[in-house]
């Protein structure tokens, strides 16, 4: 149970109960299916990815009508009636100002709730989401799993707990399924299920992404199962002032797939980490470094402000692929980057993009092609201040200097955390590099489409 559990009243009558833990900075989170406090304990990976989302933080959850300690005798799930009830506990809970997190079917009414209140919300959290419900399946395939939420709602709930994960997370969490499951039968009836699903089957807040003012953070698995990659994509496209973190994993729930790399990015966005999941970050870290191609030379042939626009340019492709993959850029070292990141598949994909960003703009035809060294290696650096310093960083470094421009270079230990991920790499053998005293063996990121 939550450690502040109050209910607040709708204007019309309608009994929410809310919950509030932590301090900090304001964070709500909207309800996307169940209920969101009472029962959660009975999924252990559920709860601690709300444990961990809160530290530092004042949180407020609440109860969708018609799921846990909220009014559960209730017909009516418009997104005005959902709106309205938002905005009881926030008043209820006298938040001024907050930054907004929304899901799955409860992204449309953070969406909406944002566009109307541009002054409450400070930031606005989207994940696994969509703006209109008709793009995230057919009626076809939604309305037998209506009708069966109907006539037999455990099973019904079971199979939406079997579609939100993958065969690697059941692998990983073999009780989840079940525990998500008698989550879900607890947390409602199949009648509100069906009825809530149909009322967000019809949303459609696509006209409002526009005015949408606040900076956003649209956070969407490659591979969901639940909801396609391309709507959290055009979420991102659409809103004015928002940024894709795509995410590795073919699961759908936030707490089956990779929770620090999910965190890293939140934490970035709103500025903040809290001091425990900072040092529970500190080790390891993928490190990365960029390095231009003969940048000295550069210099003397196009001359200091001719050199200075080829450094912008590879900085921008830099910083928007660390932006788009969870990475903190660490320093600049004149002729590159030095980059750190939770997630190994996150910093592979990052150089990924990097090279890739870079090879686009040569190929539009820019007077000065822009080629860069990249390296990675994983390990547990020493952080002071906002540096990182150790043999784990010394070793990226080498490995960078290793490459040839538009090649990206691995150690073993990053190579064998994302096996099975889909990176491809060659194994380049065992290199003599400066300042350690063994060979290293390197690998080659295979990157070209």
């Amino acid at each position: 149970m939550a450690d502040d559990v109050a209910f607040c009243t709708t204007p019309d009558g309608g009994r929410i109960a809310y919950a509030t833990t932590g301090n900090g900075l304001p964070l709500v989170v909207c309800p996307a299916l169940a209920e969101q406090f009472s029962t959660l304990h009975q999924v252990p990976t559920w709860q601690a990815f709300a444990d961990r989302i809160g530290e530092g933080r004042r949180v407020v959850r609440y109860d969708s009508r018609g799921t846990g300690l909220s009014e559960r005798d209730t017909t009516d799930f418009s997104l005005e009636t959902r709106l309205t009830d938002l905005d009881t506990v926030v008043k209820a809970a006298r938040l001024r100002r907050f930054a907004l997190y929304g899901s799955l079917f409860s992204g449309p009414l953070a969406i909406a709730y944002t566009a109307r209140n541009p002054r409450r919300v400070s930031h606005l959290i989207l994940y696994g989401t969509f703006c209109r419900g008709v793009d995230v399946m057919p009626w076809e395939r939604l309305g037998p799993l209506l009708e069966l939420a109907r006539t037999n709602w455990p099973l019904a709930a079971q199979t939406l707990a079997d579609m939100s994960g993958d065969i690697e997370s059941r692998q990983r969490y073999p009780e989840a399924g079940v525990q998500i499951a008698a989550h879900f039968s607890a947390s409602t009836s199949g009648r509100v299920f069906a009825e809530g699903l149909t009322a967000g089957y019809r949303d459609d807040v696509s006209a409002l992404l526009p005015s949408i003012a606040a900076p956003t953070l649209v956070l969407h698995r490659r591979n969901d199962p639940i909801i396609p990659f391309a709507l959290g994509q055009e979420l991102a496209g659409r809103i004015p002032k928002a940024r894709l973190a795509p995410l590795t994993g073919a699961v759908h729930g936030e707490f089956l797939g990779d929770i620090d790399e999910l965190l890293h990015a939140i934490d970035t966005f709103l500025g903040q980490a809290p001091a425990r999941r900072r040092a529970s970050r500190a080790a390891p870290l993928i490190i990365l470094f960029t390095d231009m191609e003969s940048s000295t030379s550069l210099t003397q042939r196009l001359g200091d402000a001719g050199a200075q626009e080829l450094v912008r340019a590879h900085n921008e492709i830099v910083r928007d692929a660390l932006r788009s993959h969870a990475g903190d850029e660490i320093k600049h070292t004149g002729d590159g980057i030095m980059a750190s990141f939770p997630s190994a598949s996150g910093a592979l994909e990052c150089a990924i993009a990097i090279q890739r960003g870079l090879a686009h703009r040569n190929q539009e035809g820019a007077a000065q092609a822009v080629n860069v060294r990249i390296g990675l290696n994983a390990g547990e650096p020493v952080r002071e201040q906002e540096d990182l310093f150790g043999q784990a960083v010394q070793l990226a470094r080498r490995i960078c200097d290793r490459a040839a421009p538009g090649q990206i270079l691995a150690s073993n230990v990053v190579r064998e955390l994302v096996a099975g991920k889909g990176f491809l790499f060659s194994d380049l053998g065992e290199s003599a590099l400066r300042g350690f005293e063994d060979p290293v063996r390197v690998y080659e990121v295979r990157w070209a489409e």
